[in-house]
This record gives C-alpha cells, structure tokens and sequence, in this order.
C-alpha cells in the first residue's frame, strides 16, 4: 500500500495545511523521508518510483524536486535525476559557518529589539513547545523545535533579510539535527533557556556569546554522531 504526502508524517511534526498545493504536499514528504532516512544519502529518487509511490503523476514531481535541490535536501545530475544529498565534512561546517555568521548576529539584534520594546510571545511558546518534546524523548520532535527555537530567535531580530536566509537552512538544520540526536538533549535545552533568557533580559552582548557558544559548542560531537552513523551504515548487511 502507498504512501499518500498527507499521512507521511512522523510524530511530532506539524499537521499540513489544508489546501497546500500537490507538490508542496510532495515536497514536504520527500523532505521528511529523507530526513528520517527513508530515502538513503547517495540514493537516487527516481521519478517512476516517486510517482509509483504517491500515485501521482510525474509533473508535481518535476515541481517538488527544485525545492528539494535549493533547500540543500538533493542534487539533480544529468541522466541520473535527482539524488540525496550526503552529508561530508564540508557540508556540516559549512551549515556550522553560516550559522555562527547568521544566527550569532541575529541574536544581538533580538536582544536589542527586545530591550526597546518589542515581545517576546513567539520565542516563549517555541521553548515551551521544546521543552514538552524534550520530555517525551520524540527525536523527529526535538529536531524539529530545536531548528523551530532558533528561527524563533532569528525571527525576533525583526529583519526580513535574516529570516528569509534561515528560512533557506531549516530543513538542514532538522535534518542534521535528527542525525545527531543522540547527543545530550537536556543539555541543549539548558542552552536554550539561558539564550531566550538572555534575549528577554535585552543584553546583547551575553545574548551574543551564549549563541555562539551553543551552536560552535556542537561542532565536532556532530562530527563524531555523523562519524558513528557512517560506520555502523558500512558495517550493516546488505538488502
């Protein structure tokens, strides 16, 4: 029995919205499938197979799969298609980079924008939505309120430039993020807190360094999570 894109959703990820266009329903799907590694780094996504399994035709594929490629999710090549994208040394630091260049200074500005005024619901509700996946141990649901939580942050410095850029590494983000959820969890957490504590407060320069502390502090164990999952991937028997 297929898969329809409505009910490809694992727990603790939002419910689509009603009338979203085929292909987005497509891509989000795909997106997720990738993500929990349904559909292996390295493996090809052929269109027969995608339209054999969604019972559709291929032209939402042909739709879905450009999305897929801009938020870093494949790479389409000639007479092979579209395939998934793998995650190598370079890839992590280079999300790490654009992280610590965005995310550090977007902090400061969240800090200041809240010193002059502005609230803070947004960022509220998204911890206290981290803290409830936090404790139902849902791996797909930390990963997905974690990246939530810093586009949250993002969001609060109020400048359109640096959310559309986050919004282009948030699926990365999840998808990194679920890969390496085996690092401590309740630690992170803490992070979070402190950092939306510190925005609260409108200090800019604590603000500043708590962010790059947390997202630099996780730099190598990813590289060690990824390293693991790598070894144990050549170790498993074949199909």
């Amino acid at each position: 029995m297929s898969r329809s894109p409505e009910n490809a959703r694992p727990t603790g990820s939002p419910p689509l919205i009603e009338k979203v266009s085929l292909s987005s329903q497509i891509y989000l799907s795909i997106r997720e499938g990738i993500i929990l590694g349904r559909y292996p780094q390295g493996s090809r996504l052929t269109e027969q197979r995608l339209a054999q399994e969604f019972e559709v035709s291929r032209i939402p594929l042909r739709e879905a799969v450009p999305l897929l490629e801009m938020h870093g999710f494949v790479r389409t090549f000639p007479r092979r298609g579209a395939v998934v994208a793998t995650w190598d040394a370079k890839a992590v630091n280079d999300l790490f980079d654009l992280r610590l260049c965005l995310e550090v200074g977007a902090t400061r500005y969240a800090a200041r924008q809240v010193a002059a005024g502005a609230p803070t619901h947004r960022l509220e509700q998204v911890l206290a939505e981290t803290r409830r996946v936090v404790h139902e141990r849902d791996p797909y649901g930390i990963a997905a309120a974690s990246a939530e939580f810093h586009e949250a942050v993002v969001d609060q410095a109020d400048n359109a430039l640096m959310t559309t850029l986050m919004q282009s590494i948030l699926g990365r983000m999840v998808w990194l993020f679920y890969l390496t959820s085996q690092l401590d969890v309740d630690d992170a957490f803490s992070d979070h807190v402190e950092l939306c504590e510190a925005i609260i407060s409108g200090n800019e320069r604590v603000a500043e360094a708590l962010a790059y502390a947390h997202i630099e502090r996780d730099r190598e164990p990813s590289f060690a999570a990824l390293s693991t999952l790598h070894a144990l991937a050549e170790d498993a028997p074949p199909d």
